[in-house]
């Protein structure tokens, strides 16, 4: 039988409430199914939908499942923020004052807490390297570019795994309007830089139609994982902003801080927009 349960209704990335990615968040999970967490994430329709469980670690304060409308992913960022947003508001006690540690299909995740600021430590990458010329020839006619607007192009994956074009400039990825028919099956990012002294360092844009996605308003695994290759690459260092969502009407912005030993910590505002109760 249904019983009541915490939930939240959490939106991540912006500082404007109903600006950056909402996320679903059913606490006090333990005892549903994969099946009553799939159907929940398909009613929700949410681009995320989330389960707040014991920790099966003493690592671990808590363990995350986190599923889209078509599926389970091992990882997402905007979920691990909002998610641990509501859990310390539902009364979560970190076990270190300052970090929560999350588990979840990809592993233990850390995230700082300060002030009210969360952000997560980007998971290692899995996978990288640059695009088999099938896939890319696959983007190029996706994203109707030419191919010598292509300035790089590299596989990111760090549970979601994604393919990601570099573009000349922040303006051609707000111009994409991209035939998602041509990639059913590619989880995709683009992303260009804004001109010094802007707000925001680059635009992004996530599309993923393999899930049922077919853009992403704020996208914290993609700009985890391309700030990660960026930073190898030397083409970002220290802090800097993205904006995500423009084209969407929203104010996403997310905040990469690269430090010097090499990681790499995304963060982002984070606020309850709905609270009650979920029967399930």
């Amino acid at each position: 039988m249904p019983r009541s349960r915490a939930f939240a209704q959490v939106d991540v990335f912006s500082a404007v409430p109903y600006g950056g990615n909402p996320v679903a968040v059913i606490l006090d999970a333990d005892g549903l199914g994969d099946q009553d967490m799939a159907r929940i994430a398909r009613w929700t329709n949410l681009s995320e939908t989330t389960f707040v469980l014991p920790p099966g670690t003493p690592d671990a304060d808590y363990r995350l499942r986190i599923f889209t409308p078509g599926g389970e992913l091992p990882f997402a960022g905007h979920p691990t923020l909002g998610s641990a947003h509501a859990w310390l508001e539902h009364g979560g006690e970190p076990g270190t004052a300052g970090r929560i540690v999350q588990e979840c299909a990809a592993g233990l995740v850390t995230l700082r807490h300060d002030d009210g600021a969360l952000a997560f430590q980007a998971p290692p990458t899995i996978r990288s390297g640059e695009l088999e010329p099938a896939d890319l020839d696959r983007v190029i006619e996706a994203l109707a570019l030419r191919p010598d607007q292509v300035l790089a192009h590299q596989w990111v994956d760090n549970g979601p795994g994604w393919a990601v074009v570099v573009l000349p400039d922040a303006q051609a990825v707000l111009d994409l309007v991209p035939d998602l028919s041509r990639i059913p099956d590619l989880p995709l990012g683009a992303i260009g830089a804004y001109p010094a002294g802007s707000r925001s360092a680059f635009e992004i844009r996530a599309f993923v139609p393999g899930i049922g996605v077919t853009e992403d308003p704020v996208t914290g695994s993609l700009n985890a994982s391309v700030a990660q290759w960026m930073l190898r690459t030397g083409a970002v260092s220290g802090s800097y902003r993205v904006s995500q969502g423009t084209v969407l009407g929203r104010t996403g912005e997310v905040e990469i801080t690269c430090a010097t030993d090499g990681e790499v910590w995304v963060g982002g505002a984070t606020t309850t927009c709905f609270a009650g109760t979920a029967f399930a």
